[in-house]
């Protein structure tokens, strides 16, 4: 099983590469499969281009690595279009994250492409397939091989930017409006860091396949504005407006009737001091790096429930639901109810300049290495 899916999704992960502080560490190095690691260009029959971590905490390298011949079982082969950037891929080249893959090796999990290649057995594409992809690692490069259970065929509408950008966001956002807090059509959603890929993905799904009306807290106006574009009845910039005021107001006193929070600390607690009878707050990540301690007493007196939320993990415990949880938002964008956002694209060889524009805060929605 892939680092990807046994560690905390991206917006728990946010605080340690800010402040430098490494993760828990496994007791034993991961078990990559052999196809993920960088081998000699010079035992090669073809080559293709990568952006390779070489050394930890330095930028990446772009070279010719080579094609490795395709692995047996249940194997596919991708020419991979588009890479979405997770925050797990600045961790992990920075030395920071809890597993460590042996050097030298290539970032990326989310990718979208063309099968070029099955191996004998896979069934559920085939040569030519447009696809959307989980990786185990490899997907900062022009290919990389993947299994069939993590591929997914693309819509014919969608773009390899877009395939690039919705599966880990999307997926994480519908599994934690359902199936966690039972979002129902015509509730208030409170979504903080509502900018960001997860939050705008809440922010959509929320509103054009629930039909709740959302409320979405973010840092700045031109943040502010673009979760307002996805269809967000108002906004809460939280650099100057107090969350806990704004949604008291928007809401007759009622309060929120679903909270989507993934930052955590002081905007946890304004959180906490606005949510509706009998409402639900999901956790589902500390990007602001304080994890609060949740008062018991607010949980009694006003009937409410603190779920939380690890989509990753779903596919080593309930890999249907994992599965079906990205089969269902593709199929909301095939039907025209979704769309992810693309805050900016980078060639593969402007990897360490989208590395930077992450790292500096000034994303929206999700980022994408093409080829």
């Amino acid at each position: 099983m892939s680092a990807l899916f046994r560690c905390p999704p991206e917006v728990l992960l946010r605080s340690a590469i800010r402040q430098g502080q490494n993760l828990t560490r496994n007791a034993q190095t991961p078990k990559l499969h052999r196809c993920l690691q960088v081998s000699p260009v010079s035992s090669a029959r073809s080559t293709h281009r990568a952006a390779v971590c070489t050394e930890l905490g330095k930028p990446l390298k772009l070279q010719e690595v080579p094609s490795e011949e395709l692995c047996t079982g249940q194997k596919v082969r991708l020419s991979i279009k588009g890479c979405g950037i997770n925050y797990s891929d600045l961790l992990m080249a920075a030395g920071l994250y809890q597993d460590k893959p042996p050097l030298p090796f290539i970032p990326g999990a989310e990718v979208a492409g063309d099968v070029i290649e099955v191996a004998e057995g896979v069934t559920s594409v085939s040569k030519g397939d447009r696809v959307v992809a989980m990786a185990a690692l490899g997907g900062f490069a022009e290919q990389c091989i993947v299994d069939e259970e993590s591929v997914f065929r693309m819509p014919d509408s969608m773009s390899y930017e877009e395939g690039a950008a919705v599966v880990i966001s999307y997926g994480t956002a519908w599994l934690g409006l359902t199936r966690r807090a039972n979002t129902k059509p015509g509730e208030t959603v409170l979504v903080t860091a509502a900018a960001g890929a997860v939050g705008l993905a809440t922010v959509d799904l929320a509103t054009n396949v629930i039909g709740a009306k959302v409320i979405g807290a973010a840092g700045g106006p031109e943040k502010c504005k673009v979760v307002a574009d996805k269809g967000a009845i108002g906004t809460i910039d939280y650099n100057t407006q107090s969350i806990r005021d704004v949604v008291k107001e928007m809401t007759d006193d009622r309060g929120a009737d679903v909270i989507c929070d993934a930052v955590g600390g002081d905007v946890f607690k304004q959180c906490l001091r606005c949510i509706a009878w009998e409402g639900r707050i999901l956790v589902i990540g500390f990007a602001g790096g304080d994890i609060p301690k949740i008062p018991a007493n607010i949980l009694l007196v006003k009937n409410i429930s603190a779920v939380g939320l690890f989509w990753g993990n779903y596919r080593i415990n309930d890999e249907s639901t994992h599965r079906k949880s990205i089969q269902d938002v593709l199929g909301f964008y095939q039907e025209g109810k979704i769309k992810p956002h693309i805050g900016k694209t980078f060639s593969l060889d402007k990897a360490n300049e989208a590395f930077m524009y992450i790292h500096k805060r000034k994303s929206t929605g999700k980022v994408v290495i093409t080829m």
